[in-house]
């Protein structure tokens, strides 16, 4: 037993930590420690994640298998951890400014990111389950963060009800899949379907499985959540949701179709690249007549959750290393585009209409210069980094004979590039208008530049991450 509470020990402590802190502010100043207690969880988060990149080796199966600890779910917890204090810590500012930092959020976010840690790691339908309703329960309630605003209480409200439906459809899924193979446990639900042809009854629980994992990646058809919440949701949560959750769910989506599933890829491989051409598709142009940016990115990551789903639909290692790599350039990337668009403001009050950054070059060219990185680096325009991530899962695809699938793909992003130039466009030769300004946190000029620096550094050699990722992914698939 100690062995086993030694391997989910990241997890008791984030755990921990989120109890304390809530019992804590409840008891003392409630929202006056918010501030603090934003960046005390982004300290712990950033510090998990440093622990877990450095001492974990090898696979080390807890409690009977039903949670897994590999080179796979160090990788997206590490990703996922970084990416959630990088939120925290620069949507701290703007929050408090407009009165809606509770104490509440920072503990919110730690618990989802506990749940997103589970879901990772999950070797067991009932794990995988536990992590992911923790994950949801928490990201339902900071959707709706903003109790004044009919926009955020919709947002909240529409985000619990097709997640619940979605949880419902996995569930019913997993329920097929227990009465066909008799066990719960990866292991076991591997060995029972076998090789080759699936049963129809487990097709069947595979398929409804699939639709809740969709869900969650917001891959179409299952992504009309997506937009509304995105713009709903104040804009350092929208942020969260971008990156952590996206992560997380990809995470749990190849861990599920692998571990489970890997002997009949055959079934479903052609439904995750069905997944993959609609979201691409979608994605790409339904951004294109958006004039709110936060609607824009939340298209925009659908389209990209498309391309990640390549390498898912590969069926092979260098598919899982390829998302893998993708993944955290994706979170890199938005990470960078969500300090910007915090950033924008006029006369104090948040601004998220596209047209309003009309010449903005002229004003902030530093800022500007950062953001067209980025943005080129979003439609994978070489030699961004962005190209490379895209690149990577489009070798994998060729290497599985997915070809048509990496031909549509390249349809795909070069119709999505359009609204991203679109953006680079209005900037550098926009009309004479009325123009935002950027404020002066240092926290956020940091976080753009930074992220834009990543974009054009990284293509020496990835900083490692690919090497990271194909180890992640051996441990995954073998």
């Amino acid at each position: 037993m100690s062995a086993d509470l030694n391997t989910i020990l990241p997890e008791i402590l984030l755990s921990v930590f989120a109890m304390l802190a809530l019992v804590g502010a409840v008891y003392t100043g409630k929202d006056k420690l918010a501030p603090m207690l934003t960046w005390v969880t982004a300290a712990v988060m950033a510090l998990l994640a440093l622990w877990i990149a450095s001492t974990g080796e090898g696979t080390t199966p807890a409690f009977g298998g039903m949670f897994v600890d590999d080179a796979f779910a160090r990788f997206a917890k590490v990703t996922l951890l970084v990416s959630a204090a990088a939120v925290l810590v620069m949507g701290q500012e703007y929050m408090e400014r407009r009165g809606i930092l509770r104490f509440e959020y920072p503990v919110l976010v730690a618990l989802s990111a506990v749940g997103m840690m589970v879901m990772v790691s999950a070797g067991d339908l009932m794990t995988l389950y536990m992590g992911l309703e923790l994950q949801s329960l928490a990201l339902y309630v900071v959707a709706s963060l903003r109790r004044d605003s009919v926009r955020s209480t919709e947002a909240g409200l529409k985000y619990f009800v097709l997640g619940a439906l979605s949880s419902g459809m996995l569930l019913y899924g997993a329920s097929l899949v227990y009465g066909f193979t008799g066990t719960t446990l990866f292991s076991g639900i591997i060995a029972a379907s076998g090789e080759g042809p699936a049963p129809l009854g487990l097709l069947l629980g595979v398929v409804f499985m699939l639709a809740g994992l969709a869900f969650k990646v917001s891959a179409v058809p299952f992504h009309m959540w997506t937009p509304d919440v995105y713009e709903g949701a104040p804009t350092p949560i929208t942020a969260f949701f971008a990156t952590a959750p996206k992560v997380a769910a990809m995470g749990m989506f190849a861990r599920v179709m692998y571990d489970a599933f890997g002997g009949i890829a055959g079934d479903w491989q052609q439904i995750v690249a069905l997944l993959s051409v609609l979201s691409m598709f979608l994605g790409a142009i339904a951004a294109i007549g958006q004039t709110n940016i936060k609607r824009l990115m939340a298209y925009s990551s659908i389209a990209h959750m498309g391309y990640a789903l390549i390498g898912l639909a590969s069926g092979t290692e260098q598919g899982v290393s390829a998302m893998l790599t993708y993944l955290a350039i994706y979170v890199t990337m938005n990470v960078g585009t969500f300090a910007f668009i915090l950033s924008m403001q006029r006369d104090g009050e948040p601004v998220t209409d596209i047209a309003s950054l009309n010449l903005y070059a002229r004003a902030e060219p530093a800022r500007a210069l950062a953001m067209l990185v980025l943005l080129f680096s979003l439609a994978g325009v070489p030699p961004m980094l962005g190209f490379f991530a895209k690149l990577g899962v489009w070798q994998a695809g060729v290497a599985a004979e997915l070809v048509w699938l990496v031909a549509l793909s390249a349809v795909a992003s070069a119709i999505g590039a359009y609204y991203y130039l679109r953006i680079v466009f209005f900037m550098y030769f926009g009309a004479e208008g009325a123009q935002v300004d950027s404020g002066k946190s240092p926290v956020l000029w940091a976080l753009l530049m930074g992220s834009a620096a990543v974009m054009v550094l990284g293509i020496v050699n990835l900083f490692g991450v690919d090497g990271m990722a194909q180890a992640a992914a051996a441990s995954l698939v073998n």
